[in-house]
Order: structure tokens, then C-alpha cells, then sequence
């Protein structure tokens, strides 16, 4: 974990969340700006900046957190169904540098894409 990180302060129960799901590997929370009805993140406990930043070796843990977000989204509301995204590096829109996916939905605000 990094030191000066806000999501490492999070895991380490330094920074409040409302937290969904918490295990060895992995932390989810709700986010603190949603941009939909529900919107929460998975993010590994382990420090990794971006998704750009994962080796072939981490293939297992991204499909974890992919798969969690998916199995935690009907518990959360979104059993109709949920967008997931990752930005990546500021170019991609992202503001913290530890990579997380976002899973949202809800409502009629999403737009079609």
C-alpha cells in the first residue's frame, strides 16, 4: 500500500467509506461524488496506479475484481443491470491514482451509448 494514496487511507480505515464488501483481496465502497442512483467502486488492496500499470502475472486479480463487481451489483439495486468503468491514467479521465472500477446504474440518468 502507498503511504500518501486516499484509497490505500481507505482500506487501512484511515479515511471513513460506506463499505460494501471487504475480503483479503479486495475493498468496494460507495463513491463519494456518484454520478448514478448506485454507484459503488472495487478497488484491490494492493497498490496499483492504473490499469496500464498491471502485469500478465495480475490477469487473475482484475478478472476477481471484475467479477466481484458483478456479483455485488444485484445486492446493491442493479439487478437489471450496471455499467463498469475504468479510466485510465488522466488522459482517461482518472482521478485517483489506484486503480478501481466503477459499477453504477439506476434510474433513467445514464445516457446510451
Amino acid at each position: 500500500m502507498s503511504d500518501s494514496c486516499i484509497f490505500c487511507k481507505i482500506v487501512r480505515g484511515e479515511i471513513p467509506s460506506k463499505t460494501v464488501h471487504e475480503d483479503d483481496d479486495f475493498f468496494v465502497f460507495h463513491d463519494i461524488r456518484p454520478i448514478a442512483p448506485v454507484h459503488f467502486l472495487v478497488i484491490p488492496k494492493r497498490h496499483v496506479e492504473s490499469l496500464a500499470h498491471f502485469e500478465a502475472s495480475d490477469s487473475d486479480l482484475i478478472g476477481r475484481m471484475l467479477l466481484l463487481g458483478a456479483r455485488l451489483a444485484p445486492a446493491q439495486g442493479l439487478s437489471g443491470g450496471f455499467r463498469t468503468m475504468i479510466n485510465t491514467g488522466k488522459g482517461g479521465g482518472q482521478e485517483v491514482f489506484h486503480v478501481h472500477a466503477h459499477i453504477f446504474g439506476g434510474g433513467d440518468a445514464l445516457p446510451k451509448t
